[in-house]
């Protein structure tokens, strides 16, 4: 059985005001080029399916467009929502889409969905765990969960729930953080790391299919994965080889992973030099100047309508900054500012000794802690 994973496809998702659907809408034809080349017998989405929890029309069109084409294929279709999704807009007529072969899992309510498909080599049970925060699991399960306070533990608790046949193979679809993996600035992790889990919390499948991070990557081992994004987000992802990732799966335990390359619309690069290098045509003629790119220029003077004047070139300038003796001595009067990513606890136990002229206790240090979860899970909901 061989299977396409994709996560992250933020549709309707705008960088620097600029708007991402055309780019979208091209990379998914590829994708459905690529299932047919593929052959593939299945679809998994890991969540972040729209940008936001009430996405614009045109978006949820492309992802309707996108589906139907999936649909007139016959291939099943297994999708989760992420943590930028509404899990009631997207599950919106789930009941009827399975009739399509398109499954998509609902709001967590205790119970963890498993689509079941065949094969020469007998049953793969797919389970379907949309994005999870510990609050849900304690509103769910009660005083059964009342001790479940980190991701970890409500990782943990959920998955004991899922009651597996270990002579089938299977597969998980999550969209949470993974301890370990590489983040970029277009992702939002928590503060001190609080809603990590570990990739042990994942022991037990064959293939976890990640959603969550926008650069490809295994975790801990090679069946634990996240696609990444189809479209490169921000400027810390320039360097990323965006692709779908491939699941081939044979007799039990023996799964084969690979990827197949996508290509943008526009690339996303960066630009470093003079106003005068930049600008210079033999500089350029041989580059897409249709690229999204972010311009740094040296110039110790700044440019008179630079932006207007490098658009005349680069009509997807996203960005343009500069980097000269100014902006480096401003630069060193903020670093030492802008270097300070103290986790919140530690900036309260400095905070505190300056107040206090004596270091807090372990039980102080404690609760604290306990706070500041607590203001983190609130704001997450």
């Amino acid at each position: 059985m061989r299977l396409m994973h994709l996560a992250d496809l933020h549709l309707g998702k705008r960088v620097n005001e600029f708007s991402m659907l055309e780019d979208q809408k091209y990379v998914l034809e590829q994708v459905v080029g690529l299932l047919d080349e593929e052959r593939a017998d299945g679809l998994l989405i890991a969540g972040d399916i729209y940008d936001r929890q009430i996405p614009p029309i045109e978006a949820v069109r492309l992802f309707d467009d996108f589906l139907n084409k999936v649909a007139r294929r016959r291939i099943p279709v297994c999708i989760i929502g992420g943590n930028h999704d509404s899990i009631e807009r997207i599950s919106f007529g789930a009941k009827l889409m399975e009739n399509s072969g398109i499954h998509m899992a609902g709001e967590y309510d205790g119970t963890v969905e498993k689509v079941t498909l065949q094969d020469e080599y007998g049953d793969v049970d797919i389970y379907l765990l949309p994005f999870l925060r510990p609050a849900q699991v304690r509103s769910v399960w009660g005083e059964e969960a009342e001790e479940v306070r980190t991701y970890e533990e409500a990782m943990s608790f959920v998955l004991r729930t899922v009651k597996q046949n270990e002579a089938n193979r299977s597969i998980l679809l999550a969209h949470q953080f993974v301890l370990g993996a590489e983040i970029c600035d277009s992702e939002e992790p928590a503060v001190g790391g609080l809603d990590q889990v570990p990739v042990s919390c994942f022991d037990g499948f064959d293939y976890v299919a990640l959603g969550h991070l926008h650069g490809a990557q295994r975790v801990g081992r090679d069946t634990v994965r996240y696609a990444g994004t189809l479209l490169k987000y921000s400027f810390s992802e320039v360097k990323h080889k965006k692709s779908v990732t491939m699941v081939e799966l044979h007799e039990k335990g023996n799964v084969k992973v690979y990827c197949r390359k996508i290509s943008p619309l526009h690339e996303m690069r960066e630009i470093r030099g003079s106003y005068e290098k930049v600008t210079n045509r033999a500089d350029y003629e041989h580059t897409d100047t249709r690229d999204y790119v972010r311009i740094t220029l040296t110039d110790e003077k700044d440019i008179f309508d630079a932006v207007g004047k490098l658009r005349a070139i680069y009509p997807n300038l996203m960005r343009l900054e500069y980097d000269n003796m100014r902006t480096r001595r401003y630069q060193s009067v903020m670093a030492p500012e802008e270097k300070t990513q103290k986790a919140p606890v530690t900036l309260a136990e400095e905070l505190f000794e300056i107040q206090n002229n004596s270091p807090m206790s372990s039980e102080q240090h404690e609760y604290m802690q306990e706070m500041i979860r607590r203001v983190w899970e609130d704001e997450q909901g």
